[in-house]
């Protein structure tokens, strides 16, 4: 596959894999059908339209292509028909977000190493990308961000991964392989924190030192 070809099809994954995460937490406020569409799609392009903005591309991505709404939207409805048949909704959130994380950082570093920036934004593009979607969707819909659960490996993941894409293109590695590698560690590391409790030390309060 072109490198090109994988922007697109890691795009679409992003998409669908995000839209579904919307719907469950549509399905966790008990919406009706076009709150499911709403919070589908927000959560599905919100990222990425971001990642356009910034890089002032000349068309945000799904109004050059507004089969990602269309997804979106199936992706919305397919999950109001479907909800009731899992047992733990918020598991399955979960798990979602963390593939539509992997998916999203390593769409967003490809948008950037194409437009030809350096590792700064190639880093930047990959968080943004993989987070913005997933934390509108957690405001809008009254939920605890997962972006900012304490205890848990999210913007650092998708940091690592970010960080990896871009040295990998720094040392000339195929783009396409780096791709690979950035979405292979973000969940790798999103993963070992919901199954093994991975985690980086939080910061912790202490009194001022009174002076002598």
């Amino acid at each position: 596959m072109s490198f090109a070809g994988l922007l697109v099809a890691l795009d679409y994954g992003s998409v669908l894999i995000f839209a579904l995460t919307g719907a469950l937490v549509a399905s966790r406020a008990q919406l009706d059908p076009v709150g499911f569409i709403f919070m589908a799609a927000l959560t599905a392009v919100g990222g990425g339209t971001l990642r356009d903005l910034i890089l002032g591309r000349e068309t945000v991505f799904w109004v050059e292509q507004p089969a990602y709404i269309l997804i979106a939207a199936g992706a919305a409805l397919l999950v109001f028909w479907t909800a009731h048949l899992f047992e733990s909704r918020y598991r399955l959130l979960v798990w979602l977000d963390s593939v539509a994380l992997a998916v999203a950082v390593a769409a967003g570093v490809g948008v950037a190493m194409e437009e030809g920036h350096g590792p700064v934004i190639i880093v930047i593009m990959g968080i943004v990308t993989g987070t913005f979607g997933g934390l509108m969707r957690d405001v809008v819909g009254n939920e605890v961000p997962l972006v900012l659960k304490q205890g848990q490996l999210y913007l650092t993941a998708a940091f690592g991964g970010a960080l990896m894409a871009a040295a990998m293109d720094w040392l000339e590695f195929q783009r396409g392989e780096a791709l690979i590698a950035c979405a292979t560690l973000v969940w790798v590391l999103r993963a070992g924190s919901l199954i093994w409790g991975w985690k980086l030390p939080v910061y912790r309060p202490r009194p001022p030192r009174m002076r002598g």
